[in-house]
């Protein structure tokens, strides 16, 4: 609770500091003119009685009503006290002195206590001033128990208001508390579902690694045991089926490099977004690619579906481009504008035929260059609401072109 709260809100066991500033002034103030009343003779010492026994009782109070028996007991003993404090006080003392217990009855007895103590109060007042004064000063008695009245009421409502403030500042400290949680669960669930995310991506990858491996070693196995078979009546086609067999075997290690490459989780060494893609560019340096990346949009914030599109469709462009096209330097743009993310995937390799297709497009280039996983492109993109647009650029070469909404959501 900040600290200007703590002047009238308080707490279940302490009460609002206003309140124990007017409780110390009243109290210390009626003990020394009461000692002093005793110290001239001028008083007996039952006048010391309520002073000190406020102060004796100050401790144990409760201010909420969930208090315990004995609380309620020790805050009754108080209420009488003060009663006896008033009567023999001034009014310099008695107006803060019954302020003071008239919220501390409201808080543990609640606004039937507290008004039930002012009714005792207002009663007892009329009662002094009657008996003090005598019949010649009645009018005064009733227009002393009039003020009181009203200052009783007065205090009646203040008492209320400042506990319906302590409870809604309560209510505001537990639901502040239940947005913390409830913020702190939200980011875990975001990191839960990008780990799945990511998951999902690396075991899809590794059944087409499985695939595309298993192709290769079912033919390089078909032609070592063609060899095995025509080493004596046809040794040059055996040779030459070794030799295939070696060239399959040094492809399928290239494969196998750059699957293991794409299998690397989107955040590389701590980073994500941009800068995972920036770092998948840079790892396509020792292939013989020049490769440029720019973001100009790298503050965009992605969502975990959108990024993880982008990035597999930047190592598609950047795996295509180095098994098929015979290009030297690619260069990739991220960027966004209208709430959206385009990604731009252009090399200076063999070209094709003019125009830009739609994805998987490109003529006969668009085939060889990889047509499936452009079909499997197309589909997740088009499942996030975006496009994929592929074909030759117009001063040549090739270019793989996709947009995204910044916020997408997967389309079923």
């Amino acid at each position: 609770m900040a600290g200007g709260d703590r002047w009238t809100h308080g707490t279940d066991t302490r009460a609002p500091y206003v309140l124990i500033a007017l409780f110390a002034f009243a109290s210390l103030v009626l003990l020394w003119s009461t000692l002093q009343l005793v110290a001239a003779r001028e008083a007996s010492w039952l006048y010391v009685v309520p002073p000190v026994a406020l102060l004796v009782l100050w401790p144990f109070l409760q201010w909420n009503r969930r208090a315990s028996p004995a609380r309620k007991a020790a805050g009754l003993l108080f209420m009488l006290a003060a009663i006896g404090g008033a009567a023999v006080g001034s009014g310099a003392t008695s107006v803060p002195l019954i302020a003071v217990t008239i919220v501390q009855s409201v808080c543990v007895f609640g606004v039937p206590g507290g008004a039930g103590f002012s009714v005792v109060l207002v009663a007892t007042t009329l009662v002094a001033g009657l008996l003090v004064r005598g019949e010649g000063g009645a009018g005064w008695a009733v227009a002393e128990t009039a003020v009181m009245g009203v200052f009783a009421v007065w205090a009646l409502v203040t008492a209320r208001i400042l506990l319906a403030a302590r409870e809604r500042a309560r209510e505001t400290e537990r639901l502040l508390g239940e947005l913390g949680e409830a913020h702190a669960e939200l980011g875990r669930y975001a990191a839960r579902v990008r780990e799945l995310t990511v998951a999902e991506e690396r075991a899809r990858m590794s059944r087409e690694m499985h695939d595309s491996v298993g192709h290769y070693l079912t033919v390089i196995n078909l032609g070592l045991e063609n060899a095995r078979r025509y080493r004596e009546a046809r040794p040059g086609d055996a040779w030459a089926e070794v030799r295939q067999a070696q060239r399959l075997t040094m492809e399928a290690l290239a494969d196998t490099r750059r699957w293991v490459r794409a299998l690397k989780p989107l955040a590389l060494e701590g980073r994500a977004g941009p800068a995972a893609m920036a770092e998948l560019a840079r790892s396509f340096g020792g292939t013989g690619l020049e490769v440029t990346f720019r973001a100009p949009g790298a503050e965009l914030m992605l969502d975990e579906e959108a990024e993880l599109a982008l990035y597999r469709t930047l190592q598609e462009g950047l795996t295509n481009a180095v098994r098929h096209s015979g290009a030297r330097k690619v260069e990739v743009v991220l960027s966004s504008a209208d709430d959206r993310v385009e990604l731009s995937i252009t090399d200076d390799g063999r070209g094709a035929a003019t125009g830009v297709g739609v994805a998987g497009g490109g003529g006969d280039r668009g085939a060889a260059r990889g047509e499936r996983g452009l079909a499997g492109l197309r589909h997740r993109i088009g499942a996030l609401g975006g496009t994929l647009t592929a074909g030759g650029a117009p001063e040549g070469g090739f270019v793989l072109r996709v947009s995204l909404p910044a916020r997408a959501e997967v389309r079923v």
